[in-house]
């Protein structure tokens, strides 16, 4: 099923330009991509956009929650399109590739903090670090 990046972006109150569209589609279609990444994507269909509006487009994406930035320790950031369902990720330590975890066990925000000092929590964020299995068949066959 293809979203509807217009309808996502007229419900978050953006103006729908086609920077922003071309955005929204890279990361569709590239989850866990960098920003040089979403760039080189857009710019594949608007060869004439700037880097600025490409950072632009993804700072007032992930400001309307449309996209979901992550920043694994020692990594660059990455974005993606997947947004909502408090998910997880999971890094490999020699690769870098990451992929999408689904919420194991109890309702979200997943994890229950042993003090929430007051706080009213709505999010947990946990990053999964390991060897991706190329790294790991790899490493094996050395």
């Amino acid at each position: 099923m293809t979203p509807d990046f217009v309808a996502q972006l007229r419900t978050a109150e953006l103006r729908v330009t086609r920077p922003r569209l071309a955005v929204l589609a890279a990361l569709h279609g590239h989850p866990h991509v960098d920003t040089d990444t979403v760039f080189a994507l857009v710019r594949e269909e608007l060869p004439t956009v700037s880097r600025q509006a490409v950072y632009d487009v993804l700072h007032a994406l992930t400001a309307a929650r449309l996209v979901r930035r992550i920043e694994p320790a020692g990594a660059t950031a990455r974005y993606e399109s997947r947004v909502g369902d408090n998910h997880h990720h999971v890094v490999c330590r020699s690769c870098g590739a990451i992929a999408d975890v689904d919420c194991a066990v109890g309702h979200a925000p997943c994890l229950t903090a042993s003090d929430d000092h007051g706080f009213v929590v709505d999010e947990a964020e946990v990053v999964f670090w390991g060897i991706c299995p190329e790294c790991s068949a790899s490493r094996n066959a050395q």
